[in-house]
């Protein structure tokens, strides 16, 4: 599969890596064609990475996994260009962190909305999926890292995007069982809203190496 990741950060990488891992061909996408960031990753990651900038990213690739940060996400998009992400399905794994005043973060959207439904929104041809965001770089693409099994969280307004988003996951090595679909897109509020604990126990554990499991 061809498949873009927006992101030159730790998470961009981390996803792009992998996927490329997987045999997929990975074009990262920033806001211009000769990233130094993007360019050196695609050097490291082989024959199936390239990069370039986010509408060439977007035009190449079927699926498109958000890695930016969470203010910059909707320009993203609008760079890429609304008929690059139309029909696709979009993996949305930002936050809406706020760090202009330092750590632990804020939120600049809760409550009532989110930034994956913002995303939507602003992008109604395209097929968001919240997923991922929940945790570490590391985890994501390495669930069995951690020596106990946990779980992964995913929502979104349309069954066939999460169906692929599932496929993903598994490939990463998410169990079927650890994959909790909690519905509609608005159910990204409260993925997100998750974050400010998220980085309060990574001040407490000094390790982002720990994730949620649900016990019922």
């Amino acid at each position: 599969m061809k498949i873009a990741v927006f992101g030159t950060g730790g998470v961009g990488e981390t996803i792009g890596s992998k996927l490329v891992e997987l045999g997929h061909e990975v074009k990262m996408g920033s806001r211009t064609a000769n990233n130094e960031k993007a360019a050196a990753w695609a050097k490291k990651a082989g024959e199936k990475a390239s990069a370039g900038t986010f509408a060439e990213a977007a035009k190449f690739g079927e699926v498109i996994f958000n890695a930016t940060l969470g203010a910059g996400s909707v320009e993203a998009f609008k760079m890429a260009g609304e008929e690059n992400s139309a029909g696709k399905t979009v993996i949305d794994i930002s936050n809406a962190l706020d760090f202009s005043k330092g750590f632990p973060p804020s939120l600049f959207i809760s409550n009532t909305d989110s930034l994956g439904e913002t995303l939507q929104r602003a992008f109604p041809k395209a097929k968001v999926v919240k997923a991922l965001n929940t945790m570490a770089a590391p985890l994501m693409v390495n669930p069995r890292a951690l020596p106990d099994s946990h779980h992964t969280f995913m929502a979104g307004n349309d069954e066939a995007a999460k169906t692929q988003v599932k496929a993903i996951l598994a490939s990463f090595g998410w169990k079927a069982e650890e994959i909790i679909d909690v519905g509609d897109l608005s159910a990204a509020r409260g993925l997100e809203q998750y974050l400010p604990l998220w980085t309060r126990l990574y001040g407490a554990f000094k390790s982002p190496m720990f994730n949620v499991k649900i016990v019922r």
